[in-house]
């Protein structure tokens, strides 16, 4: 069966690593991104995929993304829910009704909806040959985020919640869902929340002592998506060098 994978978000950083791993391991990809044009057609050149432009937290745009795949690589057979925002720094008593809408739409509900799409084509019980699901988390869904985004972490442990729920929901219906918790990783994402200095400074607590590499959460990812992850369901993997 053709391997068929969507990553959202898929232009840089984690989805992008993900989106090359993919590719060389035989998935026909689609990267879904918002803003960063360039970067995500020029990807899918480099990896033979499609570039698709969505925002994961438009119900309308989702279900455009999932019908041009359906159209230009055919069913899915995978889902990397990695798009997601940060914000800068603050405490609960600062964060705004608008920031908390942007940070959920994006972080839970386009999590739900590329889900929801991606079940419709892959559940046995819609006529489907079954797949896998892989949401990205973070552990800050443990830690809590306090001081900075307790926000964001509020939305990942919903996520963990989504992932948990959605894998017994799945189960006899041929889908495995999973989620990746990813520790601090080299990626843009830190220079979004208004502090580039994070990542060597809190990454050097880590105790392996550095920070994490796009690569290796990809890699972890393509584990729980493959054949060699097929007992594997509702699991939360933390990739964050031992924090």
């Amino acid at each position: 069966m053709k391997k068929v994978l969507l990553v959202t978000g898929g232009g840089r950083g984690i989805g992008a690593a993900t989106a090359r791993l993919a590719a060389k391991g035989g998935y026909a990809v689609c990267i879904n991104y918002l803003r960063d044009k360039a970067a995500a057609e020029a990807l899918a050149k480099e990896i033979g995929g499609i570039a698709v432009p969505a925002d994961v937290a438009s119900e309308a745009d989702v279900v455009r993304l999932f019908e041009t795949m359906d159209a230009k690589l055919g069913r899915i057979t995978a889902l990397v829910n990695n798009a997601g925002v940060v914000d800068k720094g603050a405490r609960v008593e600062a964060i705004t009704t608008a920031r908390l809408q942007r940070m959920f739409a994006i972080n839970v509900f386009g999590s739900f909806l590329c889900a929801r799409e991606a079940i419709k084509r892959m559940s046995k019980r819609h006529g489907g040959a079954g797949g896998a699901i892989v949401n990205l988390s973070s552990v800050a869904a443990r830690f809590g985020g306090p001081g900075e985004y307790v926000d964001y972490a509020a939305a990942k442990g919903a996520i963990d919640t989504f992932t948990i729920g959605l894998a017994k929901e799945l189960g006899a219906e041929g889908i495995r869902v999973n989620a990746v918790r990813p520790g601090i990783i080299n990626t843009e994402i830190h220079a979004s929340s208004g502090d580039p200095a994070r990542l060597g400074r809190i990454g050097a607590t880590a105790p392996v002592g550095r920070y994490g590499e796009p690569e290796e959460v990809a890699a972890a990812v393509l584990w729980l998506l493959s054949e060699e992850a097929a007992y594997t369901s509702g699991a939360l993997l933390d990739v964050a060098g031992g924090r």
